[in-house]
C-alpha cells in the first residue's frame, strides 16, 4: 500500500479515498465497487481498515493507528467534543 494514502488518510479519510478515486489509485481489494461507494461515504475509516487488513494484515502499526483515530473519532475522545458536550448540558 501506498505511504501517502496510509498517512493522508489517518487525518483526511474522506478527501483521500475521493483523490484516489478519481485517479484511480485504489489499493488492490475484494471490496465490490458498490460497497467502496457507500462505505467510502458513510464510514470511510472502515473501509480504510478493510484495505489495510486485506493489504497488509491486522498485525501491523497502521492497522493499529488507524484503529485508535476511528475509535477516538466515534466515540468523541477529544478534549473540544467534551467541552461542547458539557457546555450544552449546562443550558
Amino acid at each position: 500500500m501506498d505511504f501517502y494514502f496510509l498517512l493522508f488518510s489517518l487525518f483526511f479519510p474522506r478527501i483521500v479515498l475521493v483523490i484516489y478515486l478519481l485517479q484511480g489509485w485504489y489499493p488492490e481489494n475484494l471490496v465490490p465497487n458498490w460497497a467502496d461507494i457507500l462505505l467510502g461515504v458513510f464510514a470511510p475509516r472502515i473501509l480504510i481498515l478493510i484495505y489495510i487488513y486485506q493489504n497488509m494484515g491486522y498485525e501491523n502499526i497502521w492497522f493499529a493507528a488507524h484503529l485508535v483515530v476511528m475509535i477516538l473519532a466515534y466515540f468523541g475522545g477529544g478534549r473540544e467534543t467534551q467541552r461542547r458536550r458539557n457546555r450544552s448540558s449546562k443550558e
